[in-house]
């Protein structure tokens, strides 16, 4: 069983996202990780680039096969976790901890359209 988080919000792409004022943290899902397998190879956006919700931001690839990192909601990277460059399986260690990009929310309301930890605990269980 894949761990959920309730606070947090939750994608269909299996990206996660956590609030922290007009600020909010993105990173992958501890079903998408137990999905890919061993992480090898992380690629991330460089801080101030914007991405629209939707839209491919990074890279994930493991040794079973590489994954798009897709927006969640629309914003401007504030920050990027360059742990990760050289240590991508921190991620497949804890993931709801490995935190990936940090942005400014463009539109906060497009947080209202994912997912409560319920809700993704339902949608996983369907996958």
């Amino acid at each position: 069983m894949s761990k959920i988080v309730d606070e947090l919000y939750y994608s269909e792409d299996h990206e996660w996202l956590k609030l922290d004022g007009d600020e909010a943290y993105i990173g992958i899902t501890d079903y998408a990780q137990a999905q890919l397998g061993d992480i090898v190879y992380i690629e991330l956006p460089e801080e101030g680039d914007s991405f629209e919700k939707d839209e491919d931001f990074g890279a994930v690839e493991s040794v079973k096969a590489a994954s798009e990192l897709i927006m969640p909601v629309s914003g401007e990277v504030l920050e990027v976790n360059e742990d990760l460059n050289d240590q991508p399986e921190d991620v497949n260690e804890d993931a709801f901890g490995s935190w990936m990009i940090k942005i400014n929310l463009e539109d906060p309301s497009q947080v209202e359209e994912l997912m409560s930890g319920s809700e993704y605990k339902d949608y996983i269980e369907e996958d």
